[in-house]
């Protein structure tokens, strides 16, 4: 008999595929309902079809999947309604890991039994992300990242893809401001352009953000020699806490402009292109479930006051 209150909606292409079938083999035991998505926006449309009816909506993939579930409930005006939950079996589970949760059984084991909360959501230009929204070279290389090459070499993949892209990168000139009243915060030509709602980047003492209070956190970096740091793996080194060439902003509300033609910008590693960039947080949106090891209050923000 189908347990129609939880909907698992999974993507069976994540990954290496076998997290993604462990899953489906775990909901069946329980009785679950599996909707297996094609692909695109066929994830959005059966989340929002499962939000109609179900108590838990789980997303089974990667970030870009949760990203799409997400989107698909908010699409059905019922994330007011609806708890969700995720099943690591991607190439990225970033949000995953930033919300405790260690693997395919163990998110079955939170969902069941762990501690639903409620988190914000970011949303750029009226679309969500979970986990960040970058721009800049970070965005071009996720997006001329092959699905055989993270297939083959999971993570590595955008590091091969990001050496190759910034032979040829050039740096778009941005203008940000924060706050209701758009107060102007940085210009100049950058190299990426970095906002967290659930994660930190390097440089900063860890790496969840605390995704309860409202804010988003943002790191722009100016332009640098990318291939240079790159090719020495000396990331922390560039995104270092007090690095020249970085602005570090938090905010429930950031504005982006760009000098010259769009650029593409990455929503949990879902492509979008813009000249003009609106983020705002949505404080307590979304009621998820969160593994013991996660930290609804991480260490304080250390960089300029909040606005």
């Amino acid at each position: 008999m189908v347990d129609a209150t939880h909907v698992v909606v999974r993507n069976p292409n994540s990954g290496d595929g076998k997290q993604s079938k462990q899953a489906a083999k775990l909901a069946a035991a329980r009785g679950w309902e599996v909707l297996d998505s094609e692909g695109g926006d066929h994830t959005v449309e059966l989340a929002a079809e499962a939000a109609e009816y179900a108590e838990v909506v789980v997303a089974c993939g990667g970030d870009g999947t949760l990203n799409k579930t997400v989107k698909g409930v908010l699409e059905a005006e019922k994330l007011d309604e609806v708890s969700l939950g995720v099943i690591p079996a991607g190439t990225g589970n970033d949000f995953a890991d930033n919300v405790g949760i260690r693997g395919v059984e163990h998110a079955f084991e939170v969902i069941e039994s762990g501690e639903n909360r409620r988190l914000d959501l970011g949303m750029a230009n009226g679309r969500p992300f979970l986990n960040s929204c970058v721009g800049g070279l970070t965005a071009e290389s996720s997006a001329k990242t092959s699905r055989s090459l993270k297939r083959r070499l999971g993570v590595m993949a955008y590091v091969l893809t990001t050496l190759s892209v910034a032979r040829t990168f050039e740096s778009p000139t941005l203008r940000v401001s924060v706050g209701p009243d758009r107060e102007p915060v940085w210009a100049g030509d950058a190299l990426m352009l970095l906002v967290g709602n659930g994660r930190r980047f390097p440089g900063e003492r860890m790496r969840q953000a605390n995704i309860e209070d409202g804010m988003v956190n943002a790191v722009i970096i100016e332009d640098a020699p990318a291939l240079d740091y790159l090719s020495k793996g000396a990331a922390d080194t560039l995104l270092g806490r007090q690095a020249s060439h970085l602005k570090r902003v938090k905010s429930s509300h950031l504005h982006v402009t760009t000098d010259g033609e769009p650029i593409q910008f990455s929503l949990d590693g879902e492509i979008i292109e813009a000249d003009e960039l609106t983020i705002d947080s949505l404080p307590g949106a979304m009621s998820f479930y969160v593994g013991e090891d996660y930290d609804p209050d991480p260490e304080e923000w250390s960089g300029p006051t909040p606005q």
